[in-house]
């Protein structure tokens, strides 16, 4: 439901200078109701709200709402792009390393860029786009009650930067 006075998604295309239309609104609508979904889940909401809509129709609409900054556009390590409603305000994220689920954190200083590099080398810094990797609550509870039984965790995957097999004997 929309706070009063607020604008509405329609005012808020049409003031980010984009048209509006069925698909735009039901996409919106997905990424501000969901939580960091990927391009596919997206398409799938829409899809709940207006009907057919194709993969590469959404992926044209994110990018021209992320341009717009109606949309934010992640991208943790070793993942697929996932998308937010959350603009405008100075947070960063926590991933899980096993199942992937992506947090809102807020940043602890409250303003941009939050973070100074030693030497900007001649840039302006406007931004740090922080990324904290750990296990979610459910996934420690996973591993905790495997531990206890001795299985092998369902849903581990690798670490992103870190190898996936076993380092060899050098020849």
């Amino acid at each position: 439901m929309t706070a009063p006075g607020a604008p509405t998604i329609a005012a808020e295309l049409r003031g980010a200078g984009l048209r509006v239309t069925a698909a735009r609104v039901a996409l919106l609508e997905t990424v501000r109701h969901g939580d960091h979904l990927g391009a596919e889940a997206i398409a799938g909401g829409v899809r709940e709200r207006v009907g057919h809509i194709s993969v590469q129709a959404v992926y044209d609409a994110l990018h021209a709402l992320t341009a717009a900054g109606l949309v934010r556009r992640i991208e943790p390590a070793g993942g697929p792009a996932k998308f937010e409603g959350r603009v405008g305000d100075n947070h960063h994220h926590l991933v899980c390393r096993s199942c992937g689920n992506v947090t809102d954190v807020d940043c602890v200083v409250g303003y941009s860029p939050c973070l100074e590099p030693v030497d900007v080398a001649g840039y302006l810094v406007d931004e740090a786009d922080v990324t904290f990797w750990g296990l979610c609550p459910d996934c420690r509870l996973e591993r905790s009650s495997e531990r206890a039984d001795g299985a092998v965790p369902a849903r581990s995957r690798p670490t992103p930067g870190r190898p996936t097999s076993s380092p060899t004997t050098p020849s």
